[in-house]
């Protein structure tokens, strides 16, 4: 038989369609990239080298950016773990389902915890012929029926709760493994471990597009890590801030492993690889720093909230670029979508950033965002940024006040009633809660106490740990 031109082309459109399950097109290729997302947990905004850490050793993120696009304004959608995560995996504002809070821990957190019923990122992925795996921290649900396997994870190595020990000598954290379904031994080093299983899975998958969700616990308390890290900052004489950037180094070597398996097997020109934070750092905790920013986890300040973010995508996006475009978490799960040829249905708060980072789209990608965690809340648009503490109000120009240390509100009230108008029509939008809240029975919202706190970080007035009762403790 003579196979003609246009014959080889349907023959090895075919091919690939029975590869990778779906035939959908993406940015005029039959091949659909690979997406790997590295969430790092509680990494505080100037934690990293190329973010301005003096200290800290993270030559391999440097790298990431350097050979990618480092966005400034990007922002996690909440000041705590598990809501930030929940925006993650269904690209959603997390309120719009009551994820609002933290859970506590597993056995004692309210039997609604869980997403919502709407596709999860990793199955819609799974639709369009993704293979999908997950390694590290969930914190989205605890019960069958909740966990990654049962929400579009092919594969899961790692644990459910909020806080992980690091090695099974460690102290205090959980130390209940889970391989998909089935309890497993605790590792040697949970950082390591976790980043083997991603390399491992990314070499078996080199033939078909795949997710990767590296989800590390590092670098959230408690403060352990390795003989083999901690000898790299003897030099340290705190011990929290030498376990601190032992487990930072960690991270890192981590990051850097994931970078090696996508180009040691030619998949660099294939592969989006974006590195971010799910909140910023608690720094009475862990020594972590969010300079220049103001405010720690649990939060709403710039502190809180806005985030470390990296995407690489060799010979697409442009090397050493860095981008002020403001933008969200939930703009990561309508990216992977686009990307993966997913339909972008109405149900998603976030847009895809692929024009922005390639600088085809100018701007910010939202014009406006919205926050809230309880009695606290947010917005920013523009240059501007709204804070709600209990009844407070609070209003900040970023560029001429990024540390959020000048209160503009009794100046510019025409500002803040607008800000203020729109904060609360999009929350009204919101339902309650549906568990969690203030970290002790009597904090509740309007006491003044939250209001007290926002007002210590504004005036650059010290702050005692024990103040910190919104979350961003074990969890």
């Amino acid at each position: 038989m003579i196979v003609t031109t246009g014959l080889r082309s349907t023959l090895a459109l075919i091919a690939v369609a029975l590869m990778v399950g779906s035939p959908q097109a993406v940015a005029g290729s039959i091949n659909p990239p690979n997406v790997i997302i590295i969430l790092a947990d509680d990494l505080g905004y100037g934690d990293l080298g190329v973010q301005g850490g003096r200290d800290v050793a993270t030559p391999r993120i440097d790298q990431l950016a350097r050979e990618g696009v480092r966005l400034t304004d990007y922002y996690a959608n909440n000041p705590v773990c598990a809501p930030s995560r929940a925006a993650l995996m269904s690209g959603q504002y997390q309120q719009r389902f009551g994820f609002e809070n933290n859970p506590g821990m597993a056995e004692r957190t309210s039997p609604d915890f869980k997403l919502s019923a709407l596709p999860t990122l990793p199955e819609r992925l799974r639709k369009s012929g993704y293979a999908t795996a997950m390694f590290g921290k969930w914190h989205l649900g605890f019960t069958p029926g909740n966990t990654p396997i049962d929400r579009g994870f092919d594969i899961f190595y790692g644990f459910l709760d909020g806080a992980m020990a690091y090695t099974p000598e460690g102290r205090t954290g959980s130390k209940a493994m889970l391989r998909g379904t089935v309890p497993t031994a605790m590792p040697a080093h949970t950082t390591e471990a976790f980043a083997s299983e991603a390399v491992q899975f990314i070499e078996a998958n080199t033939a078909r597009p795949f997710f990767v969700y590296a989800s590390f616990n590092a670098v959230h308390a408690p403060m352990q890590s390795t003989d083999r890290y901690l000898a790299r900052f003897k030099s340290e004489p705190d011990p929290k801030r030498r376990a601190h950037l032992a487990m930072l180094a960690a991270l890192d070597d981590a990051v850097g492993a994931i970078i090696d398996a996508v180009d040691r097997n030619g998949l660099g020109k294939n592969t989006l690889i974006v590195f971010t934070s799910d909140n910023g750092g608690p720094t009475w905790q862990t020594t972590s720093s969010n300079t220049p920013l103001n405010g720690v986890k649990a939060l709403v300040l710039e502190g809180g909230i806005r985030v470390p973010a990296i995407f690489r995508w060799t010979g697409t996006l442009p090397k050493a670029r860095v981008l002020d475009t403001v933008a969200m978490e939930f703009d990561l799960t309508a990216t992977t979508l686009a990307l993966a040829g997913s339909p972008l249905t109405p149900d998603l708060d976030g847009v895809s950033l692929i024009g922005y980072l390639k600088g085809d789209q100018k701007g910010d990608a939202h014009k406006a965002l919205y926050w809230r965690s309880g009695p606290q809340g947010a917005m920013r648009q523009g240059l501007w940024k709204l804070v709600k503490a209990e009844d407070a109000w609070y209003l900040f120009n970023l560029k001429s006040d990024i540390g959020e240390h000048h209160d503009l509100a009794a100046t510019d009230p025409q500002r803040l009633n607008a800000m203020k108008a729109a904060w609360q029509a999009w929350s009204a939008t919101m339902p309650p809660a549906r568990w969690g809240g203030p970290r002790s029975g009597t904090d509740k919202p309007g006491n003044g106490k939250l209001q007290a706190l926002m007002d210590n970080y504004i005036r650059n007035r010290p702050v005692a740990p024990q103040d910190l009762l919104y979350g961003g403790g074990p969890e």
